[in-house]
């Protein structure tokens, strides 16, 4: 059982930087992704970033170069730093971990980020 509590979110102007923090607790040795997601209103839930037990990274193509997702895991906490923001990321940022096998996935409440224009 992992439980994951999402901070950071705020109000930012365009252009502006925010970093996400997603603290983990329980078994968190189990698990093999963290990942960031958001959702704006109306929209589906899309993957942002995530990162795996091993390191390595992924990046939706639209926050490359913007978004950096790291890992403290004597904190058992993963971060989000958001640079350059856009309106358009202006979303519900989720935390999100996964184990592949057996199968089960933790998503945190989410945390508000809205960049205004």
């Amino acid at each position: 059982q992992v439980q994951l509590v999402e901070s950071g979110g705020g109000l930012v102007q365009a252009g502006g930087s925010l970093r996400l923090s997603c603290a983990a607790s329980g078994s968190t040795f189990s698990v093999n992704v963290i990942g960031w997601y958001r959702q704006a209103p109306g929209k589906q839930r899309e993957l942002v970033a995530a990162i795996t037990s091993g390191g390595t990274t992924t990046y939706a193509d639209s926050m490359k170069g913007r978004f950096t997702i790291s890992r403290d895991n004597a904190k058992n906490t993963v971060y989000l730093q958001m640079n350059s923001l856009k309106p358009e990321d202006t979303a519900v940022y989720y935390c999100n971990a996964e184990r592949l096998w057996p199968r089960w996935t933790s998503w945190g409440q989410g945390t508000q980020v809205t960049v205004s224009s």
